[in-house]
């Protein structure tokens, strides 16, 4: 498949130079003709320089440029910064969201495999989005709720119905619509991405699902929604009890849904570490990021792990669609 690859540079104020520097080194000149990246051409060389790192970059407008360098491709956002290691919050904002909506305006181009966006303070989103899934479902338009967020490594994938939003507000936006619609769209594309019908365990929101009590959000919501999702011909199975389902039982299912972010997403990482990829399904292209933060205690260190994103360009390069 030749079909390019849309990489966002993300906060600038992050280890993003490095990892782009780390993961370009482990890529084949194959995966690199397809690679473009959204950022500053000389905010990336200056950052590079200050890690005493380097990379042979080529500047372009669009996506039209000749595929036969071996040089980096990088479309400029047209944001300057005075000091590439001290950027103000102003300026942060406008790159990155500047930087999202080009992606998203060439993602819409067949030629496309999808974007990766390297990690973002999400603080510098504008403040009705809590995320860049969030971010990017505004821009296509979507109905709301209509994306979904996937954690995927080979062995297991998980998905929070409820994704950036304090634990406190969690219940009250549990609804019945929202899971099955959010279930059926993660069986939909799990199949055509991966060519199989998942298995799927659904989690519980309450300890020990509070006991299946009348009154509980499982007896209310979660099960009769597995029980129409049964009917549908879906794969489904709860609901679970957090608590003990990721000592092993885990293993039986492609896919474990939860209700809240943290409820998945803490013993997720805690299994897989850096080596899985965020995919957000449900928008008009694929949108996959690295499963990590901007790891702001790491800048100038020449620590970060390149892992995820390496991940996410080879799950896009080797995309069947």
């Amino acid at each position: 498949m030749n079909k390019k690859i849309i990489i966002v540079a993300g906060d600038p104020n992050s280890i993003n130079s490095e990892i782009i520097f780390k993961t370009w080194k482990n890529l084949s000149i194959n995966i690199r003709k397809k690679i473009y990246l959204i950022s500053d051409l000389e905010l990336m060389k200056t950052q590079l320089k200050k890690l005493r790192l380097n990379i042979e970059f080529s500047k372009t407008e669009n996506l039209n440029s000749p595929v036969r360098t071996n040089k980096l491709k990088i479309i400029n956002t047209g944001i300057k910064f005075n000091d590439p290691f001290k950027i103000n919050e102003k300026n942060r904002k406008k790159f990155i969201k500047n930087s999202l909506r080009l992606a998203h305006k060439l993602a819409l181009n067949k030629n496309v495999s999808g974007i990766i966006n390297c990690a973002i303070d999400k603080k510098l989103l504008p403040t009705k989005q809590t995320g860049v899934t969030e971010f990017l479902a505004k821009e296509c338009n979507l109905k709301k709720d209509a994306e979904v967020m996937l954690i995927y490594n080979k062995k297991l994938a998980v998905s929070p119905v409820t994704t950036h939003i304090n634990l406190r507000n969690v219940a009250k936006n549990i609804n019945k619509i929202k899971i099955i619609q959010k279930v059926k769209t993660i069986d939909s594309y799990y199949k055509r991405l991966f060519k199989k019908k998942p298995k799927i365990g659904i989690l519980g929101l309450n300890p020990h699902n509070a006991e299946l009590r009348n009154n509980s959000e499982e007896k209310k919501i979660i099960i009769p929604c597995i029980n129409k999702l049964k009917k549908k011909g879906i794969n489904i199975t709860g609901p679970l009890i957090s608590d003990t389902l990721f000592i092993n039982d885990h293993k039986k299912y492609d896919v474990i849904i939860g209700m809240y972010h943290d409820q998945v997403l803490a013993p997720f990482k805690t299994l897989f570490k850096f080596d899985a990829i965020n995919i957000t399904l449900g928008l008009k292209y694929l949108r996959v990021s690295p499963d990590h933060g901007t790891a702001v205690d790491l800048i100038k260190k020449n620590k970060a792990n390149p892992l995820s994103l390496i991940n996410c360009i080879k799950f896009l390069h080797h995309l069947k669609k």
